[in-house]
């Protein structure tokens, strides 16, 4: 019994000695938990809101993991508080949920995320710098690759063309190959699919770092996207009840920034504010992406260099003093 006691006596000093650490008033300390949906821009974003509200309103901060639908259920039930990469046309229950005001939404963060056949620039337009003449000068639209079989030769079989759809098992490599098969491409080109992202990327890093020709899917925003110069080729414009079967253009997706019901009940106006006004673009997202991919450098030391290139982004999320405060913290 003494044995007991001492132990309980133990437990109770080392859990007085935890709360003294923690800080005296406990109810003043500020958190808040960002989805992480499991892709990289979603990271980066949080990282961004993330050292803003550390630095200026004293917000610990943290991530919680999960896939597309499980995030966003943590969010309903406010499991957890903000979601910075709510790809709106992914999650089937959105609209329902919006109207019913299970969620508050604030803001839209990008809704410029193009997806489909993308060539390098210099293809198109030359690159003296490089010395690269344009392979393709009169390439605009999707059903022009026809006329450039032989300038994207497949290596498997000359006498055609490649072209990189997506990875298999995506739904949109079904849209790609439909589109392949709608505009007649299947006449004198090869509908390649790489057998992962990477593959992909691979494909594409190797032939832009030769400066050889190529014309693959790539969606925005991406690292790849933002470190090199890509045009995405013209199609018909989006139509709904036709561009699944490869008629038309992909549909860009609105991506909106939301707190849960909890968070927004709880106070936290200086989060609500912030992220109401926060927006950025798929050209800036990947630029930081890029930034990551070439140098090395974390989310949060990404989220700093960024914050530091584009501090008129500040000016747009804060007020004068808010704003003038954090570029004096990413300045020291």
């Amino acid at each position: 019994m003494k044995k007991l006691t001492s132990i309980i006596l133990l437990v109770g000093i080392i859990s007085l000695t935890l709360v003294g650490c923690l800080g005296g008033d406990s109810a003043d300390k500020k958190e808040i938990s960002f989805a992480d949906a499991g892709w990289d821009s979603i990271r980066f974003h949080n990282a961004v809101a993330g050292t803003i509200l550390e630095e200026l309103y004293g917000y610990s901060w943290s991530e919680v993991t999960g896939s597309t639908p499980v995030t966003h259920q943590g969010l309903l039930s406010g499991e957890i508080d903000a979601h910075m990469e709510i790809w709106s046309a992914n999650i089937a229950s959105y609209e329902e949920d919006v109207e019913n005001n299970k969620l508050q939404v604030l803001s839209t963060n990008f809704d410029d995320n193009y997806q489909g056949f993308y060539v390098p620039r210099y293809v198109i337009e030359g690159d003296s710098e490089r010395g690269i003449e344009a392979s393709a000068p009169d390439l605009k639209y999707v059903w022009d690759l026809k006329e450039y079989p032989d300038v994207f030769v497949d290596d498997e079989e000359p006498s055609k063309g490649r072209v990189y759809g997506a990875i298999p098992g995506w739904e949109v490599d079904q849209i790609m190959n439909n589109k392949y098969l709608h505009y007649g491409l299947d006449e004198n080109f090869i509908y390649f699919r790489p057998g992962s992202e990477a593959a992909l990327a691979t494909a594409i890093t190797s032939a832009y770092e030769k400066g050889e020709p190529i014309v693959a899917y790539y969606w925005e925003p991406t690292w790849l996207l933002g470190m090199y110069d890509m045009v995405l080729l013209e199609d018909e414009p989006y139509n709904p009840d036709t561009y699944l079967d490869g008629e038309t253009e992909l549909p860009a997706v609105n991506v909106t920034i939301g707190v849960s019901n909890a968070f927004a009940e709880e106070g936290n106006e200086e989060v609500i504010s912030f992220l109401s006004k926060y927006g950025t673009s798929s050209a800036l997202t990947s630029e930081g992406l890029a930034y990551m991919q070439e140098t090395g450098a974390d989310y949060i030391e990404s989220a700093k260099w960024f914050l530091t290139e584009h501090s008129e982004l500040l000016d747009e999320w804060l007020d004068a003093e808010d704003a003038q405060a954090v570029k004096d913290y990413l300045n020291n």
